[in-house]
């Protein structure tokens, strides 16, 4: 059944209601998570390979990742979007070039947003899943600081790195709250004629899915419409395809991104890395401690080896397993020092490494040679609706940030990828196993 429309009224007596953290958070957490400011980030810790001991906060007795209709308006919608992007270009005095990338199937704008001008490019997109939002908002953070701040940090960064965010890349399914596009299959083969008699893709919605009925509103799962061949033309014998094949560049959306990676490699000669900001599963614990919540899982890993792979022999040579482990070693380091003040920061975890999943932009970029990285915060809208998303914010922001500093300084070709291998793996979701499935992809 499809979700209820949230009405003003629900939502502005939401906005009213103060969500505690008490269930997930000590209260020598809450006060420091309420002093700390990412938009005025503090220095970030040295990337090293021995991790931190932490103590975490209590999870809460229950956990559900059955969907909801909860309050989302804090997070920016689209239209502020644009807003705010166009007042961070404007303060940074010249330093943040905003452009329109392209439109969605609806006729969205879809922005990237360009700071600095050093020799390694980094790309970072959020909001694939129109439903995982927290990235969009770390993101406008992170561009506001490093676009208006004079610190030594910010300019290590703008004379090191040239960082592309391209924030909310899917804004059809972010107005609509939900994971997919809002695209028919008739408009696909309107757009590719030779794709009249084929089957839809395995990745089309056209039944309830989380909360929402895409009967009434089709759409696609974006994620899965990435190709390794960045100039590949949708063929009909390629379809509907599978979760372990190829996806084929649909979507305006995908294309829009595709075409901004094409352009970075052509003018940097490779893309250095490649950041993708999700949400996962509510109700996921630590592997040692069922009584605290996984606040951030992460991830270098998303395609099998290339080169004992039929058909992917030819990306073998760019593949680089052990940058991707490197960045997120950088960013798990970052995370734990930041437990020191809030052990929520500590609770980061491995996602699962039997991912094989080409047809993602992390799993197509990284076959281009990108250093590929994963984040996938706590819950999603359905689940967690706004709650604690200050909290989540912070964490992408912090994580961001310690990579970032890590390339722009050369620490992370210090860091051991074997590092990457001791971060604890994700344990098992105390939610409802059937529901935690439904939600739990990247």
């Amino acid at each position: 059944m499809s979700r209820p429309t949230r009405s003003l009224a629900a939502a502005a007596l939401a906005g009213a209601t103060v969500l505690s953290l008490a269930t997930a958070m000590p209260a020598a957490a809450q006060s420091s998570a309420a002093t700390t400011q990412p938009n005025s980030p503090t220095s970030a810790a040295q990337p090293n390979s021995t991790a931190q001991p932490n103590t975490g906060a209590p999870a809460a007795g229950k956990c559900s990742d059955e969907p909801q209709d909860l309050p989302i308006h804090e997070f920016t919608d689209h239209r502020e979007l644009g807003i705010e992007l166009d007042r961070i270009e404007r303060v940074s005095g010249g330093r943040v070039e905003v452009e329109e990338i392209g439109r969605s199937n609806q006729d969205r704008e879809i922005w990237s947003a360009r700071v600095g001008h050093g020799p390694k490019s980094v790309l970072l997109t959020s909001e694939i899943h129109g439903n995982e939002k927290v990235g969009t908002d770390a993101l406008l953070r992170l561009l506001d600081f490093v676009g208006t701040s004079d610190s030594a940090k910010a300019q290590k960064w703008r004379s090191e790195l040239t960082i592309v965010a391209i924030p909310k890349m899917n804004p059809d399914g972010a107005e609509l709250d939900r994971r997919g596009n809002d695209m028919t299959w008739d408009e696909v083969v309107e757009e590719y004629p030779q794709l009249a008699d084929a089957e839809p893709a395995w990745n089309y919605y056209t039944e309830p899915r989380q909360g929402d009925d895409y009967s009434q509103r089709p759409g696609f799962d974006i994620n899965r419409d990435y190709n390794p061949d960045l100039s590949y033309e949708p063929k009909p014998e390629d379809l509907p395809g599978e979760s372990a094949d190829t996806g084929w560049f649909l979507s305006p959306e995908t294309r829009a991104v595709r075409d901004v990676y094409v352009d970075l490699t052509e003018e940097f000669g490779k893309v250095d890395t490649y950041v993708d900001l999700h949400h996962q599963g509510a109700c996921y614990v630590m592997p040692d401690d069922p009584d605290r919540f996984v606040t951030m899982s992460i991830s270098g890993k998303f395609v099998d080896d290339p080169a004992t792979t039929p058909g992917y022999e030819q990306y073998a040579d760019d593949y680089d397993l052990d940058y991707a482990k490197q960045l997120n070693v950088a960013t798990y380091n970052a995370l734990q020092a930041k437990a020191n003040d809030n052990p929520l920061f500590g609770n980061i975890t491995l996602y699962p490494q039997d991912t094989n999943l080409p047809g993602t932009g992390l799993g197509s970029f990284a076959l281009n040679g990108s250093g590929a990285v994963l984040y996938e915060v706590r819950g999603q809208t359905q689940t967690l609706g706004q709650k604690y998303r200050e909290q989540l914010t912070k964490t992408v922001y912090f994580g961001l940030e310690g990579m970032l500093s890590s390339i722009a300084t050369g620490q992370v070709d210090n860091l051991d990828p074997a590092a990457y291998d001791a971060i604890p793996p994700r344990g098992p979701s105390i939610g409802d196993a059937e529901a935690t499935a439904r939600v739990d992809e990247p």
